[in-house]
């Protein structure tokens, strides 16, 4: 459903009269009369904060232009909807628009684009007489069957961002990465949000949907999204998802793509253990990286293992998918340097002692937004008070600079000398969202809202309640 949500304060402003006004909850309908608008002239601009993140239009009510253009910039940070497009802080419009132009005629009422957003800047090219500009949110209209119930504030807050962010993401009828992003299902970036969803909800039928789109997708030999490991993981949340729903039904229907799937994973692993797949991968910050193929085992593993569950439930034979776990077995994942890495291998495997002191060393630095419920969980098998401290000072962090959602990376280094995502940039501070990021998301592109970070809530079910 659509919810029509006003700002709730205005940034800055120039050549506009009664600006006030736009933060006025009027009726969104066009009168001959209407006595509180912004009147802009030529030049005049305005910055509207809405309080939080939107996934969803920017809506415009119109009482005269003379085809007055307005110039319509979305951010998810204050400094990005002020950006222009390229430059080196890499704003774009990629899969979501977000910078552009259009006309708006008189006695109007348009809506525009759908993004991710939490401010708007307008920018007139003559005068022109507005009554409101709202955000149109997408909403999930679901009763939640989990709600965090401890005493702990700043968990709490975890909790209620986390849930925002998931929600967010998944008010299409499919599960989606970013909501400024691609509108692709990445079924590999798919189990921190499963996890979330199930733990909020139960039952989703848009996590079905999503697993299913997938399938019908890649026929076999492909591989999902074109990487090995993301087939792995589709394995993973079916096995997850049957294990918190019981959906027999749906599972069913997996069943042949799935002992297909296991067959051709054999084929990439030699008898001795070792790799014979096109690609590896397993998230942005290890690839290429020395941990690349440690982490690449664990999810074979995982993936292996949670087959094996599934087919003995359904009464199917298992000697292909025992046989490729013992080859896969037969390889030591090694002590990883990465945190990623190391708590995907509590999940395939046993951690060391190595790997534990790995884990804790340095706190939170180190954690990632994608495999943070992998590796609190790790911390939370040997030091579940620690894994509690690690979630609070990483998650907690973000929501000082401002979040209102979680993000698609966030390293604890960002954190000294720079601005909040509500703010513009002091002197010699760094910007938090256009001075930061790698990979895929070097700084504006990197989303604000994405919902691989949501699966902290899973964890503090497990281990906060």
């Amino acid at each position: 459903m659509k919810k029509a949500v006003f700002p709730v304060g205005i940034i800055k402003c120039s050549n506009v009269v009664n600006q006030d006004n736009l933060l006025i909850k009027q009726p969104l309908q066009i009168g001959l009369s209407e006595k509180k608008t912004a009147v802009f002239e030529e030049g005049g601009f305005v910055i509207l904060d809405f309080g939080t993140e939107i996934c969803g239009s920017v809506r415009i009510l119109t009482c005269y232009s003379n085809n007055a253009t307005v110039r319509i910039r979305l951010g998810e940070s204050l400094t990005e909807c002020c950006s222009e497009l390229g430059g080196t802080q890499n704003a774009t419009n990629d899969h979501a628009l977000r910078d552009f132009t259009n006309v708006l005629p008189a006695l109007s009422d348009m809506t525009f684009t759908n993004s991710g957003f939490r401010f708007v800047r307008l920018d007139f090219s003559a005068k022109t007489v507005i009554k409101s500009v709202v955000a149109m949110s997408n909403v999930l209209n679901k009763e939640p069957v989990y709600r965090y119930k401890g005493k702990d504030e700043r968990i709490k807050e975890i909790y209620e961002v986390a849930k925002r962010t998931v929600d967010l993401c998944a008010t299409s009828g499919y599960v989606w990465d970013g909501i400024k992003r691609d509108r692709l299902v990445w079924i590999g970036d798919l189990h921190p949000e499963m996890l979330a969803l199930t733990t909020l909800y139960g039952r989703f039928p848009a996590i079905e949907k999503s697993l299913d789109f997938v399938r019908v997708q890649t026929p076999l030999p492909a591989w999902m999204n074109n990487f090995p490991m993301y087939s792995m993981w589709w394995i993973i949340i079916l096995a997850d998802y049957f294990e918190r729903t019981q959906n027999k039904a749906f599972v069913k229907k997996q069943i042949s793509y799935l002992e297909g799937l296991v067959e051709q994973m054999l084929t990439c692993v030699k008898e001795n253990g070792e790799f014979n797949y096109l690609s590896y991968f397993v998230d942005w910050p290890t690839h290429d990286q020395p941990d690349e193929l440690h982490g690449v085992r664990a999810i074979n593993i995982m993936a292996v293992k949670k087959a094996i569950e599934i087919l003995k439930i359904f009464g199917k034979d298992t000697s292909v998918a025992d046989s490729l776990l013992e080859r896969l077995l037969k390889i030591e994942i090694a002590p990883a340097t990465s945190k990623q890495v190391t708590g995907l291998k509590y999940f395939a495997t046993e951690l060391t002692q190595a790997d534990k002191d790995r884990l804790v060393e340095g706190s939170a630095k180190g954690m990632s937004t994608f495999m943070s419920y992998y590796i609190l969980k790790a911390v939370a098998s040997f030091d579940k008070k620690k894994a509690i401290e690690m979630m609070k000072e990483f998650y907690g962090a973000m929501l000082d600079k401002g979040a209102t959602t979680f993000w698609e990376d966030f390293n604890m280094d960002w954190v000294e000398g720079s601005c909040r995502i509500d703010e513009f940039p002091k002197e010699n501070e760094k910007d938090i969202h256009g001075d930061f990021g790698a990979h895929c998301y070097v700084g504006f592109r990197h989303s604000l809202c994405h919902g691989w970070s949501s699966g902290v809530i899973r964890f503090i079910e497990e281990e906060c309640d």
